[in-house]
């Protein structure tokens, strides 16, 4: 995700700078102003202008006197408009990175969500709620709204196979004590040697593959066995494993909608642009935002042009480089920041793979974008 080129104003004397600050527009940017011999300033700003009069502008009362001034300081501002609030955080960590690169996380202030992780490098693997993204062997699944949540589908997704619960290394012998899951069969006592390592990593792979799969493994296994049993007129089994494939479909409901195994991390949020008749497109690809695209409303005799060809188009020309893991972790984060709060604006349009782009929802999501008033107006009638 590269940063693009700012918006500059300098000046050599104070009245160079109050000649810029009158012709300054009531923006929202993120502003970086350098300081000599000091570290530079950044923020973000709803009204550009006024922000700058402030920090800038001359002090003529003594209210305003008590207020930071870097006027006499300062001799250059860089500034990118943003017109949504999820491009102002990308920007504005962009930045950061740039300017502050040994700080940025404090400057941005990252908080990192939950993931529920499976451990795969462990003869017993297990699963775990964490926040830290990892490069050792494992499946991570998320992020999810809140530490809570992802302990409740922890929870739900180990009620549907018998992974040990344990957080303990393992040393399997037959004078362990156990544990309550053991008794309910729960779990597949390897603590106990019930189970050997190969038997138990049978069960390993499939949680493996239900994570992986979103669940699609589990329910087109039960799927198959429902309906050969109803073939067989065996009601009673097929009752049974329906009951089953409801339960797992339950717990795949009961993901927040973010959470996904991370190499199925797609997406694209669809925002408003400073210029009419355009839309902004961010990308996420396997957890990596991308660099904007501005895609323009294309008008001929007055008429729309069909979109579906032209963001086709957009998605083979993406950059497909992927970021280092600590980035991934750090754009997940700001996507996360930004889908789950109250201020939340735009578009977003999740997908698995990057041949499973929904084209018809995009198209209909920029329209959507681009003509608020319209769609509310056919919802309302």
């Amino acid at each position: 995700m590269k940063l693009a080129e700012p918006l500059r104003f300098e000046w050599q004397n104070e009245e160079e700078l109050d000649a810029s600050l009158v012709v300054l527009e009531n923006l929202a940017a993120v502003y970086c102003i350098e300081v000599a011999n000091g570290q530079p300033l950044i923020g973000r700003t709803a009204v550009l202008k006024r922000r700058m009069v402030r920090l800038l502008g001359e002090r003529v009362s003594k209210a305003q006197s008590r207020v930071l001034s870097l006027r006499g300081l300062a001799n250059q501002v860089s500034y990118w408009p943003t017109p949504s609030r999820l491009e102002s955080a990308l920007i504005f960590y962009a930045v950061a990175r740039h300017f502050h690169p040994a700080t940025y996380k404090k400057v941005v202030n990252l908080r990192f969500p939950s993931y529920v992780r499976l451990i795969l490098n462990n003869d017993f693997p297990r699963t775990q709620v964490t926040t830290q993204l990892r490069a050792t062997g494992g499946v991570l699944y998320g992020p999810f709204r809140n530490r809570v949540s992802a302990e409740e589908f922890e929870r739900a997704v180990l009620d549907l196979f018998q992974l040990r619960r344990c957080q303990e290394d393992l040393h399997p012998s037959q004078e362990h004590p156990g544990c309550i899951y053991g008794e309910m069969n729960l779990c597949l006592r390897p603590c106990q040697t019930v189970v050997g390592v190969a038997e138990y990593a049978t069960e390993a792979a499939r949680i493996e593959d239900f994570l992986r799969t979103d669940g699609a493994s589990m329910l087109e296994s039960l799927e198959a066995q429902r309906d050969r049993l109803s073939q067989d007129m065996d009601f009673e089994q097929a009752a049974r494993i329906h009951k089953r494939l409801e339960k797992v479909k339950e717990v795949v409901r009961q993901r927040d909608p973010l959470a996904f195994s991370l190499e199925h991390q797609f997406g694209v949020a669809i925002n408003r642009s400073l210029e009419p008749n355009v839309v902004q497109l961010r990308f996420l690809w396997e957890g990596c935002w991308r660099d904007r695209v501005e895609f323009r409303l294309e008008l001929i005799e007055g008429r729309p042009v069909s979109m579906d060809r032209r963001l086709r188009e957009v998605v083979e020309g993406l950059s497909k480089d992927l970021c280092p893991l600590v980035e991934k972790q750090e754009h997940l984060s700001l996507l996360w920041r930004w889908f789950y709060s109250s201020f939340r604006d735009g578009e977003w349009l999740s997908f698995d793979q990057p041949n499973t782009v929904p084209y018809r929802k995009l198209v209909n999501a920029i329209n959507r974008v681009l003509n608020p008033q319209a769609y509310s107006i056919q919802s309302q009638s």
